[in-house]
């Protein structure tokens, strides 16, 4: 018997491990404390004062991928409002494109030739069984973009008059009548209501017939008959003709078509809205873009606004959603009207809505979108998984916090997960990382139905699922098969990436947050041909860009591919460090920590504000301590005053800390007080060092250069984070600033927190308190016992 030896590469895959006192995360994280559920987090008496966490108002997502970051007004960015995006979980047309077919494991197709050609009948009932689970699981996965949005026109009859039906015809006309009907197109001239009469009669053709009219000539002399007579067309039977268009799939260049378009914008102010509304939609089914029409159309509407019953004011937004264009004099009407009937909607209509926002990039008050949110939270369970898919996208869209609705879509939605297809599942998991809300029972979920449904991710599919739970930095109880499968259709999609490089960046950010490093696809990201692409794409990916090199070369030591050049690097922090100066260094927090660490250790010498890790994009308050407590002065910005500097360190005696925390504070500017730490000690008569000071006649020295490190010296960076540095309600960091610390950590770092629930409250205490606080924190034994 010959023997077959089938070998089969597996890609590299690095997995990062970081010096950290926390435990392995993983399925462990389903026994972390309810200071990780949102909203968990109460107020209490902590270091003598605590704040309410995360106000609406005060939370904001700084930091995604910069593919998917999306501003209010004048974004540019589309990638999530393509047809293709518009995700439904019933309704699938007949139409739909088909997915590569799949056989499972019982088919006759994977039976070996040497097999029995007659199996028992208990295996056909299975290979049956098996091929009836195959078609439900990829019909859940087909997805008509023309069909599934329009599910909310099946709740009310008004929608018929304003909506063109591509339905197949419930009695077909014979295939020989076709062939009469056209064989008579080219006997007679025929009035135009017999044309009319010859493209309804066509229309109704069995569905392969009506495929084979394109390449007839007789058909193509029908047509221009209808063109040459267009004129002479009623409006009622000019439609009629645009809509038998649709099921005989006229091709959208048609010169029929063109003719059509030109005449219908010329008597457009002649119709009627439902006329105007109907025929908007016969353009969205032809696939053919209208762009003078529809502004006509929205022209029309805008000056009968007052007329619009509620079925034509959803069937507008539909189409102003399909078109992608969002008509600014229009948005103030379009919140009136959404409120004057929020009561009345369907739960499917409001959906409609949603899309039709979110796909035109129309911005929406959070007044209103929280009166959909208040009424989506008391109805979900009443309400499809595609309509709240579409709420969730306008939810994500505004960049609005709801408790009550995300807490109801933690309990409603991980049931459904398991029937919701791929798409649909990307934008419920798009939607937590977007709002930075932490629900492991969601993610869970959405781990375990993913590996077996991870064939049909599209490229930004695969990356927006590895970008959320990085964010979150969660791993799920299956982390290895979930990872595994999702860096394995990173494989197979390595060809779209060419094209969209931002995908490929956001899922290796992703991995990177929860540590993980594939390392062929590092290398392919980070050659000079991929570099170029992303420098040359209509999104900023610059900064990802740096994120991803700079941590592979800190947390990827063996690593031997592609990296960035040294003088991308230095642009990139160049570009970074401009930022920070215009908006992190400034922030009051920051500079009032600062402030008061220079004071506390005896001046600017002695704490520098600034991003020890560009490429993590938020700032460190560097300190550094010998192992005896002693603060080190390093930072030097002027090289001239730097010579002349001596005895730059503070003495700290029982009268400079009476002054310090008492009243002669309050009085003056933290400028005076630390020019007066800095007089030298013998002008001052002081003989006593107490911990924390250098010694007195001790000189500065210059700063050490970058990696170098004294010996004994312990190096704090201080984080004074806030709350958009953790998920929403909770004291959970995100992946970002997981990783940050990580690496820092790394480095050789001793990482101290100055959190905000701690940090912000003290604001708005007295000096003496905060300088208590900073001794604590900067002075801790355990730091330093650790450090020595």
């Amino acid at each position: 018997m010959a023997t077959v030896l089938m070998c089969r590469r597996l890609p590299r895959l690095s997995r990062a491990t970081a010096i950290s006192a926390t435990a392995k995360r993983g399925s462990s994280k389903s026994k972390k404390e309810k200071r990780d559920k949102p909203g968990a987090a109460k107020t209490g008496t902590h270091s003598g004062a605590t704040i309410q966490l995360l106000k609406a108002q005060d939370y904001r997502v700084l930091y995604n991928p910069a593919a998917y970051a999306k501003g209010r007004a004048g974004s540019q960015q589309h990638g999530d409002r393509d047809s293709s995006q518009a995700l439904g979980d019933t309704f699938t047309s007949p139409g739909a494109a088909q997915a590569p077919q799949t056989f499972p494991t019982a088919s006759s197709r994977a039976l070996p030739p040497g097999r029995s050609a007659l199996p028992k009948a208990s295996t056909l009932l299975e290979q049956s069984r098996l091929y009836k689970e195959e078609a439900e699981k990829e019909k859940r996965e087909m997805h008509d973009s023309k069909e599934d949005p329009r599910t909310f026109q099946k709740g009310r009859p008004e929608y018929r008059a304003l909506s063109c039906d591509s339905a197949e015809p419930a009695q077909p006309l014979p295939a020989e009548e076709g062939d009469r009907i056209l064989q008579s197109v080219a006997g007679c001239e025929g009035s135009p209501g017999l044309l009319r009469d010859y493209f309804l009669q066509l229309s109704r053709l069995p569905a392969e017939r009506r495929a084979a009219l394109g390449s007839d000539a007789r058909f193509s002399a029908l047509c221009h008959r209808a063109v040459t007579a267009i004129r002479l067309f009623s409006t009622p039977d000019l439609i009629l003709i645009l809509k038998a268009c649709v099921p005989l799939a006229v091709p959208a260049s048609h010169p029929l078509l063109n003719a059509c378009e030109a005449e219908f914008c010329r008597r457009a102010w002649d119709m009627g809205l439902e006329q105007l509304l109907l025929v908007a939609d016969c353009w969205r089914c032809l696939d053919r873009s209208v762009p003078s029409y529809l502004g006509i159309l929205f022209s029309y509407a805008n000056l009968r606004w007052k007329d619009l019953t509620l079925p034509q004011f959803v069937q507008l937004l539909y189409i102003i959603g399909e078109g992608r264009r969002s008509p600014a004099d229009l948005a103030q009407k379009v919140e009136s009207t959404i409120l004057k009937h929020l009561d009345a909607f369907t739960l499917e209509e409001l959906g409609a809505i949603c899309l039709g926002l979110f796909k035109s990039l129309s911005g929406i008050s959070e007044h209103v979108m929280r009166r959909i949110a208040d009424r989506v939270a008391l109805q979900m369970e009443d309400m499809s998984t595609y309509a709240l898919v579409n709420v969730l996208k306008m939810l994500r869209y505004t960049r609005m916090d709801h408790l009550p609705l995300m807490r109801e879509l933690g309990r409603v939605i991980p049931a459904r997960i398991p029937a919701t297809n791929i798409q649909g599942i990307m934008h419920i998991t798009l939607t937590y990382s977007s709002l930075h809300f932490f629900d492991e029972d969601v993610l869970a979920a959405v781990a375990t139905s993913l590996p077996s449904k991870v064939s049909y991710c599209r490229s930004k599919d695969a990356a927006k699922f590895l970008w959320s739970f990085g964010c979150l930095d969660y791993e799920p109880p299956n982390e290895e098969e979930f990872y595994s499968s999702l860096i394995k259709q990173l494989h197979a999609k390595l060809h779209e990436f060419s094209k969209f490089p931002e995908h490929l960046l956001t899922a290796l950010l992703g991995l990177a947050f929860v540590k993980r490093f594939p390392e062929e696809l590092i290398d392919f990201a980070l050659r000079e041909e991929f570099v170029q692409k992303t420098r040359g794409s209509k999104y900023e990916l610059n900064k990802d860009l740096f994120t991803l090199g700079k941590s592979v070369e800190i947390e990827c030591p063996t690593y031997q591919g592609s990296h960035l050049t040294p003088q991308l690097c230095q642009e990139f922090a160049e570009m970074v460090s401009s930022f920070a100066e215009r908006e992190i260094y400034v922030r009051p927090e920051i500079v009032e920590a600062t402030s008061l660490l220079e004071s506390m250790l005896g001046g600017p010498e002695y704490v520098k504000n600034h991003m020890i890790l560009p490429h993590t994009r938020s700032s460190d308050l560097e300190v550094r301590l010998s192992t005896d407590g002693r603060p080190i002065p390093f930072n030097f910005k002027d090289p001239v005053a730097t010579k002349k500097l001596r005895d730059m360190g503070v003495n700290l005696t029982d009268d400079l800390m009476s002054q310090l925390i008492q009243g002669r504070a309050r009085n003056r500017s933290p400028t005076e007080v630390g020019n007066e730490s800095r007089i030298p000690s013998q002008e001052r008569g002081d003989t006593t060092c107490m911990g924390g000071a250098l010694p007195a006649g001790a000189t500065s020295q210059a700063e050490p250069k970058a990696g170098l490190w004294r010996p004994g010296e312990v190096r704090l960076a201080l984080q004074v984070s806030n709350r958009n540095h953790f998920c929403y309600g909770s004291r959970r960091l995100l992946g970002l600033h997981c990783l940050k610390r990580r690496q820092l950590r790394l480095l050789g770092y001793a990482v101290v927190e100055l959190p905000f629930w701690e940090w912000f409250p003290l604001l708005r205490r007295t000096r003496s308190e905060k300088l208590s606080y900073l001794h604590y924190k900067v002075f801790s034994p355990a730091l330093l016992t650790r450090a020595a």
